[in-house]
């Protein structure tokens, strides 16, 4: 990992020219330069200020504990069909534009999983567009787990979080709609159900997200794109840290970058960490990146301890003790920040 350290020039050139006038006494002084008030205005007008959205961290936590209630979501399971009809629901309750896309997709260990991806758009007749994603599944065996390592784990914040939150932006998108832009949400599935290390003396490429491949060969609607896409994956934990991982500032540093901007704007500095860190799997945003093209960031947890993800991770510690209404508030406001940023400065261009 890579420590991108933070250098303040202006800051610098500041205290250099101020011993300089010092030294100079008041005499030796230069004029001030004239300023054109013209072209300071029209700056002041283009300037977008980021300011705090509505957002429920409440609503957030219910609707990852409504998920969590069916039981490990595993594909091809009854929990999983109740789990999947819930969110399109919750979708449509809010008035959003919703379809489940079915598919199949071979598992590692030869099983086929019956796919359901969860989309909901607002304003789809928009032409600037922003993509927010999560997986929606949990994994079907605690892999990292020291007991009881070939059942499933509740995955909260593995997967339900990451949904809770988009499912509580997209309710404050139906009381306060953007107007110059669309949003669409994808909530993933059998993002979990990748190869296990155990078994990796015949490793098989491509065995994670099968849901955002078979989405990115396959889009909901002809020729889809966005502008932006932004994906959450464990992002409800307690003091969690987000640093900015190596294939997002790969493929989208731009949309990296502006996001933590706002993060910081906002107050949540102690959460979204200016440090870039190498990424050690895969996860659904490579995909939506590398075959649909669409510069696609991933807000995920990284733990200093473990150099990857929380302690909890892949195993049965993944419940709703984890889960933290505090985080899921600073991830919740940043991503709606953006959006609402975003559609301010698309005004009149669609």
């Amino acid at each position: 990992m890579k420590l991108l350290g933070r250098y303040n020039n202006f800051s610098f050139i500041f205290i250099v020219i101020t011993a300089f006038l010092f030294a100079c006494g008041d005499e030796n002084k230069p004029e001030k330069p004239k300023i054109n008030k013209t072209q300071t205005q029209v700056k002041a007008q283009k300037q977008i200020i980021v300011s705090k959205p509505a957002f429920s961290a409440d609503s957030a936590y219910k609707y990852t504990e409504q998920q969590v209630a069916f039981g490990p979501r595993v594909p091809n399971t009854e929990a999983h069909e109740k789990a999947a009809k819930f969110l399109a629901e919750k979708l449509k309750s809010f008035g959003i534009e919703t379809m489940v896309q079915e598919g199949r997709m071979k598992a590692f260990n030869g099983k086929t999983l019956n796919v359901k991806n969860i989309i909901g758009s607002i304003n789809p007749e928009a032409k600037h567009r922003i993509l927010l994603m999560s997986h929606w599944d949990s994994r079907p065996f605690a892999d990292q787990d020291t007991k009881d390592r070939t059942k499933p784990i509740d995955g909260a914040n593995d997967g339900a979080a990451g949904v809770g939150v988009l499912l509580e932006i997209a309710r404050q998108l139906s009381i306060n709609p953007p107007k110059n832009i669309g949003v669409d949400f994808i909530f993933f599935d059998a993002e979990d159900y990748g190869q296990p290390a155990e078994s990796m003396q015949q490793y098989q490429p491509d065995s994670w997200c099968l849901g955002s491949q078979y989405w990115a060969m396959n889009p909901h609607k002809p020729g889809y794109t966005a502008d932006y896409g932004i994906l959450l994956d464990m992002i409800g934990a307690k003091n969690a840290l987000f640093t900015k991982e190596s294939i997002s500032m790969q493929y989208a540093p731009q949309v990296m970058n502006e996001v933590w901007s706002i993060a910081t704007q906002l107050g949540h500095q102690n959460h979204f960490i200016n440090q870039q860190t190498q990424f050690v799997g895969t996860d659904d945003h490579y995909y939506v990146n590398k075959l649909a093209g669409i510069p696609t960031i991933d807000i995920i947890q990284y733990d200093p301890n473990t150099g990857a993800f929380g302690s909890y991770w892949h195993t049965h510690n993944d419940n709703m003790e984890v889960i933290d209404k505090e985080t899921l508030q600073a991830v919740g406001e940043t991503v709606l920040a953006f959006i609402y940023k975003k559609d301010k400065e698309f005004s009149g261009n669609n």
